[in-house]
């Protein structure tokens, strides 16, 4: 069964600011907790676009390294991408990026849907740790996004 996370949040930014930043592979470090150990492995550019490999480390759970290799598939300009994992910790990995101009600012929302591996056994990972984890990482996002777009 897949899983989901869904996360909105208000940007105040224009959309085009907003854009420049999510849609830069360069800025996903500093997105990303510290304990991930979040190292892009190959030079991705300045900006993404449909068909892009983007190979990384990370360190989802008690500091194991894991090799992660996700291709942007979809790209349109100021108004959403989606990655997907072709090499990975999840049997299924599918980002939506989508933002928007609204009232004096831009609405971001986060849309993943994922599938954890090992059938059975990671459906009880699942629901013990990836999920809250999962969750965890998009609220430090949230936050991120909060301090970089919303501080006064």
């Amino acid at each position: 069964m897949l899983c989901s996370i869904r996360k909105t949040q208000f940007l105040n930014s224009d959309l085009s600011t907003v854009w420049e930043f999510i849609s830069s592979p360069k800025n996903l470090s500093a997105i990303t907790p510290d304990y991930m150990g979040f190292e892009i492995l190959n030079d991705p550019g300045d900006k993404m676009y449909a068909g892009q490999i983007i190979e990384y480390y990370v360190k989802p759970i008690l500091g194991i390294k894991l090799h992660w290799v996700t291709e942007i598939t979809h790209v349109k300009e100021n108004a959403f991408f989606v990655d997907e994992q072709r090499f990975g910790p999840y049997a299924f990995w599918h980002h939506q990026h989508h933002v928007k101009s609204v009232n004096n600012g831009t609405e971001m929302t986060d849309i993943v849907h994922y599938k954890a591996p090992l059938g059975f056994i990671g459906s009880i990972a699942n629901a013990l740790l990836i999920k809250y984890q999962l969750n965890e990482v998009f609220t430090y996002r949230y936050n991120k996004l909060e301090e970089i777009f919303n501080a006064s």
